[in-house]
C-alpha cells in the first residue's frame, strides 16, 4: 500500500487534471454554440447549390461538351482523398473516426490496384494516416493559426484539387469529414466532389412540379456549368470544415465531461484508501504506545 504522502500527493494531481478538464469544457461549451450556427447557416447554401447543379446537369446529360467535373474523366484509376479533421486532440474519437474511414476507403481502393493520393486539412488526420499511408500523403493544410473559419480557407484547398484535376493527376476526388449532428453525435462521412455527386430527393412532394417547369438559362448551360462546379467544390469544402468545427466542440465538451467525472470518482477513491491508511497507521501508533506503556 502506498504510505500517506504518495497518496496525497496523487490526489492534489488528480484534482488539478480535473480543473483543467472542467475549463475546457466550459470553453468547448462556450465556443459549441457559434460554431453550430455557423455549420446550420451554411447547410441551406449548401443544398440549394446542390438543386441548381441538379437541374443544370440534367439539362446536359448525355451532351458531349458536359464540363469533365460533372461527369469526370471516364476512368477511376487514380483517386484523391481530402481528408478534414481538427488540429488539436482531447476530442475523444473525433479525429479518429474521420481517419478510420478515409483509411479504410484508401486501402480498399489500392487493393483492387487503384492510385491513391491524399491531402490532409489538419494535422491530427496526417499524425494518423502517416503511419499505414505516408507514401500516398502529396500535401498538408495547416489550419493550426486559423481562428475563426473563412470561405478563403476552403477556396484554398478547393484550388489545389482544381489544379490536380485539371493536370490529370487524379480522375475521382471524394472529401472526408465529420458531419455535426448534436454535441452527442458526429458522423464521418464521405462525399464525392469530382465527379459531382447530384443528389436527387424523390420523396420531396415539390420535385415532381419542379421538373415540370421550363427555364431558361442565361448565359447558357454550360458555361454556368463551368462557373458553378468549381464554386461547389470551395462550398462543400468550407460546409465540411464548418461542420468539422462544430463537431470538434461538441466531441471534445463531451469527452472533457466524462473526463471530470472520472476524476471525480478517482478522487473518491483516492480519499477513501487515504483514509484507510491513516487510520490504520493512527491504529498502529497506538497499539504501540500501549505496548509500550504496559511494558514499564
Amino acid at each position: 500500500m502506498p504510505n500517506l504522502k504518495d497518496l496525497r500527493n496523487r490526489i492534489a494531481s488528480v484534482k488539478s487534471t480535473q480543473k483543467i478538464t472542467k475549463a475546457m469544457q466550459m470553453v468547448a461549451a462556450a465556443k459549441l454554440r457559434r460554431a453550430q450556427e455557423s455549420a446550420e447557416a451554411a447547410r441551406p447554401y449548401a443544398e440549394r447549390m446542390e438543386t441548381v447543379l441538379a437541374g443544370l446537369s440534367e439539362s446536359l446529360a448525355g451532351r458531349d461538351d458536359a464540363p469533365p467535373m460533372m461527369i469526370g474523366t471516364g476512368k477511376s484509376e487514380t483517386h484523391l482523398l481530402v481528408v478534414a479533421t481538427a488540429e488539436r486532440g482531447l476530442c475523444g474519437g473525433f479525429n479518429s473516426n474521420i481517419a478510420r474511414l478515409a483509411r479504410e476507403h484508401a486501402l480498399r481502393l489500392l487493393a483492387e490496384g487503384k492510385t491513391v493520393k491524399i491531402i490532409c486539412v489538419g494535422r491530427k488526420g496526417q499524425d494518423v494516416l502517416r503511419r499505414v499511408l505516408s507514401n500516398q500523403i502529396i500535401d498538408f493544410v495547416n489550419m493550426r493559426e486559423v481562428r475563426r473559419l473563412e470561405f478563403s480557407h476552403a477556396r484554398d484547398v478547393a484550388d489545389k484539387v482544381i489544379a490536380l484535376f485539371e493536370a490529370g493527376e487524379c480522375d475521382v476526388c471524394t472529401l472526408f469529414y465529420s458531419e455535426f449532428k448534436n454535441v452527442i453525435t458526429q458522423v464521418p462521412t464521405a462525399l464525392q466532389l469530382i465527379p459531382a455527386s447530384i443528389d436527387s430527393d424523390d420523396d420531396a412532394p415539390s420535385k415532381p412540379d419542379a421538373s415540370l417547369a421550363a427555364y431558361d438559362y442565361e448565359p447558357e448551360e454550360k458555361e454556368l456549368l463551368d462557373e458553378l462546379l468549381p464554386r461547389n467544390i470551395s462550398v462543400q469544402i468550407f460546409r465540411a470544415l464548418l461542420e468539422n468545427a462544430a463537431g470538434e466542440q461538441g466531441a471534445r465538451m463531451s469527452a472533457m465531461d466524462s473526463a471530470t467525472r472520472n476524476a471525480g470518482e478517482m478522487i473518491d477513491s483516492l480519499t477513501l484508501t487515504y483514509n484507510r491508511a491513516r487510520q490504520a497507521q493512527i491504529t498502529k501508533e497506538l497499539i504501540e504506545i500501549i505496548s509500550g506503556a504496559e511494558a514499564l
